[in-house]
């Protein structure tokens, strides 16, 4: 049977943009992103906000290459990119002070992939 990958179009051009930039910048993190979202569904990375709040510090810039859930409290500000986010997860970043955004607005900001923590 044939690897298909993911069929979701943004995702496909995520992952897609991702290579692109890892190969351009020589960024091996932007490979490693690229990696991880072209697993399968059933392994597919959740991260809630609790575990951000636990392994960050204040003005930290984090990539979730999944999905960012609304379970626990943030108490300092962080910056967060990732695939998708539930409402409650960015109204409490939000409320933190922070900043949500998908990893493609990462990618315009920080093409070199310095300074960046992931998550999974």
């Amino acid at each position: 049977m044939r690897r298909t990958g993911p069929t979701n179009y943004v995702l496909r051009k995520t992952i897609r943009v991702l290579r692109s930039y890892a190969n351009r910048y020589n960024a091996a993190i932007w490979r490693y992103l690229a990696e991880l979202l072209e697993k399968p569904a059933r392994k597919r990375i959740v991260v809630n906000i609790s575990k951000i709040n636990r392994y960050t510090d204040d003005g930290d810039i984090i990539v979730v290459p999944g999905k960012v859930l609304g379970a626990g409290n943030l108490d300092h500000k962080v910056t967060v990119a990732a695939i998708a986010f539930s409402q409650q997860a960015i109204q409490k970043i939000k409320a933190a002070g922070g900043n949500v955004m998908h990893i493609l607005e990462l990618l315009q900001i920080n093409p070199k992939g310095g300074n960046i923590k992931v998550i999974i």
